[in-house]
């Protein structure tokens, strides 16, 4: 019986370069690492000095993705590493759920509102076409007759209530959305699940 061998590990010197590369701050969010916000999708010593990485960004065409490459080349550089390739990698392509529950804490502790957990839709987002100009409040998302029930309700990460209002679909950058709490009256982002 022949046997193939498993395929190897990362390496230590592998596993350090990951380590630093992930604990680069995410540009638009401070609060959370690369490995935190789940971007950083692999690593792979290339040669002597030579190393690739594999970033995913939140979403295609993220403005982020050149801030945080330049980020993870430097901090690679200072360690040693002659030649840095960041590639971006579009599949699997990344969600909400790729981020750790200790960036989903550090999101709510630093006032976003961390994406609700099991909100994202499986397979294709239902899309609603309404008037373009609106008056008043924006409406949430309704799903769909028959559909699962509503996610959980997005809650203040200041206070805690449930009782919160979308003011904007989009606030200091694409990913995240405005709300305003009813009970505490302070606004805050809310990172949309994808």
């Amino acid at each position: 019986m022949v046997r193939t061998p498993a395929p190897p590990g990362p390496t230590v010197l592998e596993e350090k370069l990951l380590e630093l590369a992930g604990a680069v701050p995410d540009p638009e969010l401070p609060v959370v690492t690369l490995a935190e916000l789940g971007v950083l999708r692999g690593l792979h010593l290339t040669g002597p000095g030579r190393v690739e990485v594999e970033l995913t960004p939140t979403y295609t065409g993220c403005p982020a993705v050149e801030a945080m490459a330049a980020d993870i080349e430097r901090v690679l550089h200072d360690e040693g590493m002659v030649e840095v390739e960041v590639r971006t990698v579009l599949t699997p392509a990344w969600s909400t759920d790729d981020i750790t529950p200790e960036g989903r804490r550090k999101l709510g502790e630093s006032g976003v509102a961390p994406p609700r957990p099991g909100a994202r839709a499986d397979g294709p987002v239902a899309l609603t076409l309404g008037p373009t100009r609106r008056s008043g409040t924006p409406r949430e998302a309704v799903p769909p007759p028959g559909s699962a029930a509503a996610p959980e309700p997005v809650r203040c990460p200041h206070c805690g209530s449930a009782d919160t209002t979308l003011l904007s679909r989009f606030s200091s950058t694409a990913c995240k959305a405005l709300r305003r709490c009813e009970a505490c009256r302070e606004p805050f982002d809310h990172f949309k699940e994808l």
